[in-house]
């Protein structure tokens, strides 16, 4: 009996845990066109609803930082967030159009090809430890 107890958690768990996707520069370059799509229409969303959220004058929301058009706005940038996630991509800055696409070195070591809206390609890398400040072209590959 507790065997199977075990062997039930462990399935629920199994089942729980989200698998990142590994992308190769081609397969990321391929989904590039439909992702920018959808980064760009996550742009317009998350600066709709930082529009549509009031203010006090001192710049800091109001009290309940709610209205209908914040809601909608809202709504629909969590539902682009989710498409871009359940693709494996990881949303950076939203706002910005920052995303990455998670890759994996020649020697097995994790690294992220790095996109930012308004460019041409993906052109950058980085070590999940060293963020956007740490972006390197390709032309010098990750070891």
């Amino acid at each position: 009996m507790v065997v199977a107890v075990l062997v039930t958690a462990v399935r629920i768990r199994a089942r729980n845990v989200r698998r990142v996707r590994v992308w190769t520069l081609e397969e990321a370059t391929a989904a590039l066109p439909e992702v920018r799509l959808l980064v760009q229409r996550m742009r317009e969303l998350a600066a709709a609803a930082a529009r549509a959220r009031p203010t006090r004058r001192d710049g800091a929301p109001s009290g309940n930082g709610q209205t209908p058009t914040a809601g909608t706005a809202d709504g629909d940038l969590r539902a682009v967030l989710a498409d871009l996630t359940a693709r494996g991509v990881v949303v950076r800055d939203p706002g910005r159009g920052l995303v990455d696409f998670p890759a994996r070195s020649p020697t097995g070591r994790e690294y992220l090809l790095c996109w930012l809206d308004g460019e041409d390609a993906i052109e950058w890398w980085h070590w999940p430890e060293a963020g956007f400040a740490g972006r390197t072209p390709l032309s010098e590959p990750p070891d």
